[in-house]
């Protein structure tokens, strides 16, 4: 008797191993890849500027590691990295809250530094996946933001991404650095914030999106199909547990992997584990 609907994913053409330098960029979903990875000894790096959901906040973190511009209090067409005093804070608009500060000096330290990462980890990168969460965007003087801060809704206008808009963004980036292998995925996790339908449709339109760009790993698929009961979530029934997280790592690895790479993470990670293993009379 079948019990589950399995997602079929050929192996990928193209490897992952030791020798690469991967960049993940993108949702919540990227960091928990990514500390898988690092949990293997991958050289990997995963979102300098945090935590980023939508497709044209990931592309303005790609397209600002080279040039930066900080002006304050406002934000302009030409003026994507601006810095806002707000409750005590000084927030960066295209950053996740933890780069956050208390001066506007530090907080330009701060988002200064994230954007030298992101050039080292571009330039040296061999493989970048990027994570899309949902097209559904913020705008403030009619800027896209990567993150609102907490400030009011009133203070922005919210509108969800055409597939043209997210194509016309991306494709000029794939196009600038071809000699890397470009991998899209979509967050297994639903923005339920916006409603279960305005959620589909969301997730809709990244699939098209990506459906054009290129490479897709189908952990959205997975979560949805394989993994559909509600045992593989979180204690919010939104987010995947970690038991699905490792899951779909699980089919990461057997379609992008060796057979050689396969046991070496399996060496690595018992490593990882030794070396951070606490004693329970330390604990």
């Amino acid at each position: 008797m079948k019990l589950q609907t399995t997602v079929d994913i050929q192996p990928s053409e193209w490897k992952i191993g030791y020798e690469d330098r991967i960049l993940l960029l993108g949702s919540c979903f990227s960091d928990e890849i990514g500390e898988l990875m690092a949990q293997r000894y991958l050289h990997v790096t995963s979102n300098p500027f945090g935590t980023l959901y939508n497709p044209l906040s990931i592309a303005q973190a790609i397209n600002q590691q080279s040039q930066i511009t900080i002006r304050r209090k406002q934000i302009g067409r030409n003026h994507k990295l601006a810095l806002v005093e707000y409750e005590g804070l000084w927030h960066s608009m295209s950053h996740h809250g933890s780069f956050s500060r208390p001066t506007k000096a530090e907080a330009e330290a701060a988002v200064r530094e994230s954007v030298e990462l992101m050039q080292r980890a571009l330039q040296e990168a061999s493989v970048v996946i990027v994570t899309f969460g949902t097209a559904w965007v913020y705008e403030m003087n009619g800027v896209v933001v990567g993150n609102c801060h907490k400030m009011p809704e009133s203070n922005f206008t919210r509108r969800r991404l055409s597939v043209d808009e997210i194509v016309q963004t991306w494709r000029p980036i794939l196009e600038q650095y071809p000699d890397k292998h470009w991998l899209f995925t979509v967050s297994p996790i639903r923005h339920i914030r916006d409603g279960l339908h305005e959620n589909q449709l969301s997730k809709a339109t990244l699939l098209e999106a990506i459906e054009e760009l290129g490479s897709y790993f189908p952990s959205y698929e997975i979560m949805l199909d394989e993994l559909r009961d509600y045992r593989f979530y979180a204690d919010d029934l939104v987010h995947p547990s970690s038991m699905a997280v490792a899951y779909i790592w699980e089919r990461f690895v057997d379609t992008f992997c060796t057979p050689q790479t396969k046991n070496e993470l399996i060496l690595q990670h018992k490593r990882w584990k030794h070396e951070h293993h606490i004693p329970l009379h330390q604990q």
